[in-house]
């Protein structure tokens, strides 16, 4: 089992393996990549559908239409890592949220660009019984430039790779993940590029001389580095050798995106949202809320019992 689950551990770096199913609400990260959904009981859905009205809440007070949201997944706490799913989450004339996102689309074997109401983006967490969500508020000029991008359909799909890999490397166009997706979508949109075959490459290269420089993630096993020989969703050959050799890879997270995004509009703001079975909190700030969803002084505690 553990030696699954090491797999499983590896597939989901850094993007929560995101899968659009027919008729469903959200989508489930693990190590069968195209399972369906877990199903939920009545107890588990209404829990998520209050956390995801507080989501909805916090969205609701930001000035701007656009904001980055990302999710929790798989227990990556062994890497050290919180959040392995970020999206875009734009606001509607209607004011309705909804979260476009990078997602692998089982049936045809490639990535897509899928829209997600807000209730099922949250709903798509591996744990039930305790979730994550963190939120980037925008300024309001990146949030309108950001919003506008996105709805640009020549220059989204100019984004998408035609090949998805689990670890991608985050400055080569050879493969991609949902947060790279995203944090290209940045580029294009605060670096106001124009669309083309080589959007891609211009995105990554404008990302370069802005100094996003995503922190290693130390792999710390041969196991797990050569995963990508069994599980067809990790690959290696887009990575330096040097980064192989030392066991070290590059990837593009949530938490890179938001590091990036906070040294570059200092005006940001974060604020990030849990629940267990009890209570739901709402902590503001950069600084990491408590593993276990536990609050501190000045966090925001709505009951759930």
């Amino acid at each position: 089992m553990k030696a699954f689950y090491a797999l499983s551990v590896a597939a989901t770096i850094a993007t929560g393996t995101a899968q659009a199913q027919p008729g469903s609400s959200g989508y489930s990260t693990s190590s069968a990549f195209c399972d369906s959904p877990q199903q939920l009981t009545a107890s588990q859905q209404d829990r998520l559908l209050r956390f995801a009205a507080v989501v909805r809440n916090e969205l609701g007070a930001t000035d701007g239409d656009a904001a980055l949201i990302s999710r929790s997944g798989l227990d990556l706490s062994r890497f050290h890592i919180r959040y392995s799913h970020a999206a875009v989450a734009r606001r509607d004339e209607t004011g309705a949220w909804s979260a476009r996102q990078l997602y692998y689309a089982c049936d045809e074997a490639r990535p897509r660009i899928y829209d997600q109401g807000l209730a099922g983006f949250v709903m798509g967490t591996d744990d039930p019984a305790l979730g994550y969500i963190s939120i980037v508020r925008l300024p309001a000029d990146a949030a309108r430039s950001l919003r506008y991008a996105s709805l640009d359909t020549p220059r989204v799909q100019h984004l998408l790779a035609t090949s998805y890999s689990a670890n991608a490397y985050p400055f080569s166009t050879r493969y991609q993940n949902c947060n790279q997706w995203v944090v290209e979508m940045l580029a294009v949109a605060w670096g106001d590029l124009a669309d083309g075959d080589d959007l891609r490459g211009r995105a990554q290269h404008w990302l370069q001389e802005t100094n996003y420089a995503p922190e290693p993630v130390e792999v710390g096993s041969h196991a797990l580095m050569f995963a990508s020989t069994f599980v067809p969703l990790l690959h290696l050959d887009d990575h330096p050798e040097d980064d192989l050799f030392a066991m070290k890879l590059k990837i593009s997270l949530p938490s890179t995106v938001e590091t990036f995004v906070r040294e570059r509009l200092p005006g940001s703001e974060r604020i990030e949202v849990c629940h267990d079975n009890q209570q739901i909190v709402v902590h503001r700030g950069w600084t990491p809320i408590a593993d276990g969803c536990r609050p501190d002084e000045g966090d925001r505690v709505y009951p759930l019992g």
